[in-house]
């Protein structure tokens, strides 16, 4: 994949979880907003901003503090920024019944303390930072 080129890899789970929470750390995202499990592989390219992981199975996460179920797929892709992810794949939120994919995550410069969380559809969340701390 063009994307990929030029970009820093690790393997297995360990490694993958200390590098995507490295990223999230250095972007100003909340840490706990990637729950995963068995990680096999994270990418980052610095000078594009694209990161990949991939995980061994599908993980759904319930973000209790704002009862939120949200399903992490096998891979997942998207550009990080500062305090955004744009052009994300493999994360859906559910909605009612539906399973919108989120496509870009925000989080408000301070004090605010809000994320907004968009979807194909239109549809724009907007939830309290702490929500996804590390272990909510």
């Amino acid at each position: 994949m063009a994307e990929k080129e030029g970009g820093t890899v690790v393997e297995g789970h360990e490694e993958g979880i200390k590098m995507a929470s490295g990223l999230l750390q250095e972007f100003e995202l909340p840490a706990g907003l990637l729950p995963l499990a068995d990680v096999i592989e994270v990418g980052f390219v610095r000078s594009t901003g694209y990161m990949w992981i991939l995980q061994k199975k599908k993980v759904e996460h319930n973000f209790k503090m704002i009862s939120k179920l949200v399903s992490y797929d096998t891979e997942i892709t998207g550009y990080v920024n500062k305090k955004k992810i744009k052009k994300l794949k493999g994360v859906k939120a559910k909605e009612l019944m539906l399973w919108p994919p989120v496509n870009e995550i925000i989080v408000d410069d301070l004090p605010t303390g809000k994320m907004h969380f968009k979807s194909l559809a239109g549809i724009t969340k907007t939830f309290p930072v702490e929500a996804f701390a590390a272990g909510k």
